[in-house]
């Protein structure tokens, strides 16, 4: 069986969540409403079909919403300049701590970014 392995991807949000959304205002108070609101994501799919699936409100065989209300709500489209340089991930743990890192950095750079 093949390992799985962990895709960090990006998504381009409508600004309306940064005026709509008051969690996602509170969590970006560096945000100068110049450059774009994103989300950042893990996954062990690509990030087309997780971006798919976050649109579509995918949810599990036991019925559990494993979509982001924000990406099903305000997602425009994938942003791969953003990602396409952190390679497959083998690690979750790791996974998580790149897409941490990559939502923090982007933050830093002064867009309005929210992750899980």
């Amino acid at each position: 069986m093949a390992k799985i392995q962990y895709r960090i991807y990006v998504v381009e949000l409508s600004k309306r969540v940064f005026t709509e959304n008051r969690k996602f205002r509170e969590v970006n108070p560096q945000f100068n409403g110049v450059l774009e609101c994103l989300y950042v994501g893990m996954t062990s799919k690509t990030p087309k079909e997780r971006f798919e699936q976050h649109k579509t409100g995918y949810r599990n065989k036991k019925g559990h919403k494993l979509s982001s209300n924000i990406v099903e709500k305000y997602g425009s489209y994938l942003r791969p300049s953003l990602f396409n340089h952190i390679g497959p991930i083998s690690s979750r743990t790791e996974a998580l701590k790149m897409e941490e890192q990559l939502a923090l950095e982007l933050r830093r750079q002064r867009y309005a970014v929210w992750f899980n």
